[in-house]
């Protein structure tokens, strides 16, 4: 049995990474080594998820909720540029992905099971 906290560390959590590394890259023009040392891991998995390698989930991206997502995390981006902290940003924006219900799409899709009550607040 998959818990929502693995599902995010599996799904979610990379896809952030994904998203921001591009953000970051693409658009602030950082150099992929300084978003590495930033997010803590290697240039080689910054080329990975600029290259969509890693990262990837089709549940987040056809959830209906995804330009959202994205929109979080050009908010997340600018604000990293502005001196925000990594960790505060991809929280900020895991608890978007909770709220909106797409961690209840990821959940479903993984398990065949209706999501409890702690993925789906809506549902409480």
């Amino acid at each position: 049995m998959k818990i929502p906290c693995e599902l995010i560390v599996w799904y979610v959590l990379p896809s952030i990474r994904r998203e921001l590394a591009r953000e970051l890259v693409q658009k602030h023009h950082l150099s992929q080594a300084e978003v590495a040392r930033r997010f803590g891991v290697t240039d080689a998995a910054i080329s990975q998820y600029l290259k969509a390698k890693r990262g990837t989930n089709k549940e987040l991206e056809n959830s209906g909720k995804y330009e959202d997502f994205k929109r979080e995390v050009e908010t997340s981006a600018i604000r990293i540029i502005n001196g925000s902290d990594i960790v505060v940003e991809t929280c900020r924006i895991c608890e978007m992905v909770k709220r909106s219900g797409m961690l209840v799409g990821i959940y479903e899709a993984q398990t065949g099971l209706r999501a409890p009550a702690c993925v789906c607040p809506q549902c409480e």
